[in-house]
């Protein structure tokens, strides 16, 4: 190959040397002289050109594409010149320029068409490469080589790479040590970030464990975690920081008052057990009391229940979610029965039954009487919703989640699960239902949620919408979660009908009882 002939020109040089070294064996004084005139022959053909690049390291973003200067001192036409840049060994090139276009044969095949010679600036001896798509792979040093005929010269410069992740998200994870353990995680970092805690001066927190990995794709992901004291770093950020882009990316939060444990554990436990123990006692004389008024009542119930029965009977649903009304970022499977929140928003028609800011959707059924029952199932994931909506409930923009808004439901939001009453009311479950059963009542516009796996109640919404408006479930979720709706599991129904309050005459006498 053409690029090889200085090799011929190095072999010339030392047959030149040697004529040198034998002349001056027969005569000293000639050989002196051929020797300085071959050096000055020399000299001036190796001050042809000069091959320059940059002194410091040249800087590329991860999946951004960057361009390796490169020029010819003095500036002279390098468009019939041959250009190589390579990075270790010459025949194994990055990129090569002969002939007046860039040739591909023998390119090392993970620069295959991702490299570009610029040739804009070639009259003026300007050889950049451009490299596409900045892998982790591309970092390190790179040599610029030109040859003009026998005479070449080549450069070496260093590219880094680096990556800016994503923006930390910080989450607040339960009580630790008297405090509060808040834990920060981002993914997507190159080279390895710096992490820490600050507190509202900027001044830095001693973090309780840091874990940084790197993933399949050599991109670095973090999770930090600090325990927050009341009343000393409740105002706090989380900032991580690449150190070569020398950008950082950080998330604040503060801790409320309300969070923190307000008495020693062992108070807590010692006030239990001392209301527990009243309580008994107390239970204990009034059962005599209630045991006659109890039993009627409980036959009042069976009979109002074998009522229901044989007149109102209870429809088991078989729910179909409505592509129609599916947000864009949302993935419903070929079943309809399913939903996942997506990676992407999809290019749908956005049309008024649509939701459009809200990760929502309506199943196809509506109702505007009669007693229905389904169920829904968790597939995982930290952020949900589900319950029913009024046909007419808004879709555009922000949509309230409340009876107010039109949706009656229960979510579950880092680990907490809460029925989205007007002001959230926190749930005290021991844990996360895997499957929930709806159950509407159009006739006394009534909502109740129950475990579908022990039979729990879970919550029951007191009536709120009015007689014969059109209702239909309500599915919404977030990243990482997935619901399914599924038929009843057997006895379902009828545990519904033993859980749903009877009359309110019926519940307000019990509580008299009690009291």
């Amino acid at each position: 190959m053409e690029f090889w002939s200085h090799l011929d020109q190095v072999t010339v040089k030392t047959e030149v040397l040697s004529f040198c070294h034998s002349s001056r064996a027969s005569s000293p004084l000639p050989g002196f002289i051929v020797f300085f005139l071959i050096y000055y022959v020399h000299k001036i053909e190796s001050a042809k050109f000069t091959v320059i690049g940059p002194h410091d390291p040249a800087t590329a973003i991860l999946g951004q594409e960057t361009v390796l200067p490169c020029h010819l001192s003095p500036p002279m036409s390098a468009a019939n010149m041959v250009v190589i840049w390579f990075r270790s060994q010459l025949a194994s090139f990055v990129h090569l320029y002969r002939g007046g276009k860039d040739q591909y044969d023998g390119q090392l095949p993970e620069y295959q068409g991702r490299t570009e010679l610029l040739k804009a600036g070639l009259k003026d001896g300007n050889v950049p490469l451009r490299i596409l798509n900045i892998r982790g792979s591309d970092e390190g040093k790179y040599h610029c080589f030109v040859q003009d005929d026998t005479f070449y010269e080549e450069t070496i410069l260093e590219l880094r790479v680096a990556g800016l992740g994503s923006a930390p998200l910080i989450s607040v994870e339960g009580h630790q040590d008297g405090g509060i353990r808040v834990v920060c995680r981002s993914t997507g970092w190159y080279p390895e970030p710096e992490v820490l805690w600050k507190d509202f001066n900027g001044r830095r927190l001693p973090s309780l464990s840091e874990t940084i990995s790197q993933g399949d794709n050599n991109l670095f992901e973090i999770e930090t975690a600090i325990v927050v004291k009341k009343y000393s770093n409740q105002n706090l950020s989380c900032c991580i920081r690449n150190t070569i882009l020398n950008q950082e990316k950080e998330s604040a939060v503060y801790i409320a008052d309300p969070f923190f444990p307000r008495v020693n554990p062992w108070m807590v436990a010692l006030s239990v057990i001392l209301v527990v123990l009243i309580g008994f006692i107390g239970l204990t004389v009034n059962l005599f009391k209630m045991k006659g008024k109890l039993t009627k009542e409980v036959e009042k119930r069976d009979n109002e229940i074998r009522w229901r029965r044989s007149v109102a009977p209870i429809e088991e649903a078989n729910v179909t979610l409505d592509p129609h009304t599916a947000h864009p970022e949302l993935v419903l499977s070929k079943d309809q029965k399913s939903v996942r929140r997506g990676n992407t928003r999809q290019q749908l028609p956005n049309t008024p039954e649509r939701f459009d800011t809200e990760p929502c959707v309506l199943g196809c059924e509506g109702f505007t009487s009669g007693r229905h029952c389904w169920e829904v199932e968790v597939g995982g994931g930290r952020y949900w919703a589900m319950g029913v909506a009024r046909e007419s409930v808004r879709r555009k923009e922000g949509i309230s989640r409340s009876p107010e808004g039109g949706i009656w439901a229960v979510e579950r939001w880092e680990g907490q699960i809460r029925a989205l009453t007007s002001s959230e009311t926190p749930l005290s479950l021991s844990r996360v239902p895997s499957r929930i059963r709806i159950c509407l009542d159009c006739d006394r516009g009534q909502v109740t949620f129950i475990n579908a796996g022990d039979e729990a109640p879970i919550f029951t919404f007191l009536p709120g919408f009015v007689p014969g408006e059109r209702i239909r479930p309500w599915l919404a979720v977030w990243w990482g979660s997935q619901l399914r709706l599924c038929p009843c599991a057997a006895g379902g129904i009828t545990q519904w009908v033993e859980h749903w309050p009877a009359k309110p005459s019926l519940v307000s006498s019990l509580l008299e009882g009690a009291i």
